[in-house]
């Protein structure tokens, strides 16, 4: 008898699966469209400019981490409230100076690790709009002045709040109290910063989501889903970051450039223009060359650039700083057909360089770095090359096809000739337009 009833549940169980199987399958087909559709902007845009802007810039210190590995103490860091003025931030002006780089998104820290809110929240006092003398709310207008240009607006926020009393301590050390000694407390908390997503959520309607410090706790434990909940339900087509513990839609490694080309369907890499977030004085800039070699390097890999700038506790930008995103920008608007709107190039191997791909594949860009010129060779092309320019000054190249063997189907090699004239002072970009979809060959040579 039991051996009947455990037969009749398992075959209402294979109906019932078989039942629901095609509408759960198109549910997820529905899903996954959803997101592709809203992550296109994203993958267009290629470049962002990251923004790091809160008191720690008053004494030039690290933000954040400077109390929290005890560089300084905790009451010493919170000083720095007094001197952030904010008298010379001009939201119009950094718009400006972005829409001039040619990124396509910024974002900005709209809370750090520190707890000081750079916009006006009504959950607690620690805010630069009551507790400095910038009092005033440097989020708001910055947006108001990158929707005027269509630049989308990013809003980073950090769920770690070491400076909240709720919160449990510093990296899992539990200094304050166990979560799962003192539970009412942490919920306390959780209602605190995620009442500050929802505030932000409504006050500022971010396109894209830039959380940090999810490592500290569990998806559970922060709700990451109920906090996915909360921004899509204001919002269904926001985006958000991979940091917040399975919950996000793209993945954000920092610094540390991937050798090889990352498996993710969207990733952006966050650097810094030297070798600090926020202000500080620092003087290892990167040059302009290292810059967009950097960037070509991820959008070759079919990724974007996150690009930090970190603004004085005056509002004011280093003239480093601007500099290197102007001399971007003017590179940006002479070889931008092969950056935006297009996607990740050919495997390495073909070309000792970085590449890009047009959207329907028929055209293809190379890009020399430094000052290289002569013969670049292209392998394992199993095109017909109609055309190749120069992007920038649209010079014609005259190219030659090596070794191609009548009887083989392997492609022979191409060489480019690429007169020193025609070079960029940065990274020369040529375009190559070919006779359909770029096809490689993909052998180990050989009778073919």
């Amino acid at each position: 008898m039991k051996n009947i009833k455990n037969l009749v549940i398992a075959i209402l169980s294979l109906v019932s699966l078989l039942l629901n199987s095609p509408h759960s399958i198109a549910q997820s087909k529905i899903e996954a469209k959803d997101i592709k559709d809203k992550m296109q902007w994203f993958a267009d845009a290629k470049l962002g400019i990251f923004i790091h802007a809160g008191i720690y810039a008053v004494d030039g210190i690290g933000e954040s981490w400077s109390f929290h590995n005890k560089h300084i103490s905790h009451a010493d860091y919170m000083k720095q409230l007094k001197g952030f003025t904010l008298k010379n931030y001009d939201p119009a002006a950094w718009a400006k100076l972005i829409e001039e780089s040619g990124a396509r998104y910024a974002v900005i820290t709209t809370k750090h690790h520190d707890g000081v809110a750079m916009y006006d929240t009504k959950m607690n006092d620690l805010s630069i709009v009551k507790a400095t003398p910038a009092k005033r709310d440097m989020i708001k207008p910055f947006f108001d002045e990158l929707r005027k240009r269509n630049i989308k607006c990013g809003a980073y926020f950090s769920l770690i709040d070491w400076s909240y009393p709720d919160y449990p301590g510093f990296l899992k050390d539990s200094s304050r109290y166990k979560i799962e000694v003192d539970y009412d407390r942490w919920n306390r908390f959780r209602k605190f910063f995620q009442g500050q997503i929802r505030e932000i959520s409504k006050q500022l309607n971010p396109d894209l989501w830039w959380f940090d410090g999810d490592w500290e706790h569990s998806a559970e434990q922060w709700e990451s889903e109920k906090i996915r909940s909360i921004i899509l339900t204001n919002n269904p087509k926001a985006i958000i970051n991979g940091r917040l513990q399975g919950y996000g839609d793209y993945e954000t490694p920092e610094q540390n450039f991937p050798v090889s080309r990352p498996k993710f369907n969207w990733w952006e890499l966050c650097m810094t223009t030297n070798e600090s977030w926020g202000y500080q004085n620092d003087t290892i800039w990167k040059t302009p060359y290292e810059v967009i070699s950097i960037f070509v390097d991820a959008v070759s890999n079919g990724g974007n650039l996150l690009l930090d700038m970190g603004p004085r506790e005056d509002g004011s930008i280093p003239t480093e700083q601007i500099m290197v995103l102007k001399e971007l920008g003017l590179w940006n608007k002479k070889n931008g057909e092969a950056i935006f709107n297009t996607i990740g190039g050919i495997p390495q191997g073909h070309f000792y360089g970085p590449t890009t791909l047009s959207k329907d594949s028929t055209t293809l860009y190379l890009f020399l770095h430094g000052k290289t010129s002569g013969q670049v060779m292209l392998k394992g092309l199993d095109n017909k090359i109609e055309d190749i320019v120069v992007l920038g000054n649209n010079t014609k190249l005259t190219h030659k096809v090596v070794g191609k063997i009548s009887w083989s189907s392997v492609p022979g090699l191409v060489y480019i000739d690429v007169p020193e004239k025609v070079l960029d002072k940065y990274i020369t970009v040529l375009k190559l337009k070919l006779d359909k979809p770029v096809h490689l060959y993909r052998g180990q040579g050989g009778f073919y």
